[in-house]
């Protein structure tokens, strides 16, 4: 199956952001913290957050590029209906995005949003 970049809806508004770190349920590893909560639609929708720790500019564009890698290669084996913020953590940039792909999965196993 091909995807298509405009099929990923992405999260952009502050409220968004703060909704998902009050009321979703985190799930950390070395590499990542991922917050998910359920929607009110039938769309799978992401944000990804890195902060100035993860390291300058390159970085963290290092680390958003990884993250997405890893959400697109897991995106159809999710349940529709949630949303994701993805948190870069300082190890993120360094590390290959099979790892973070690994950790995204271990996250989704345990928020029970993986397809069966």
């Amino acid at each position: 199956m091909v995807l298509i970049l405009s099929d990923f809806i992405t999260l952009k508004d502050n409220r968004d952001f703060s909704r998902l770190y009050r009321r979703g349920k985190s799930f950390v590893s070395p590499v990542l913290v991922t917050y998910v909560i359920k929607n009110k639609s039938d769309n799978l929708r992401f944000g990804i957050t890195t902060g100035k720790k993860v390291g300058k500019a390159v970085k963290r564009t290092r680390a958003r590029r990884v993250i997405r890698a890893a959400y697109y290669q897991l995106y159809n084996d999710l349940k529709p209906g949630y949303d994701f913020v993805f948190v870069a953590r300082s190890k993120t940039p360094f590390v290959k995005s099979q790892k973070v792909y690994d950790a995204m999965k271990n996250h989704m196993e345990s928020a029970g949003v993986l397809k069966k």
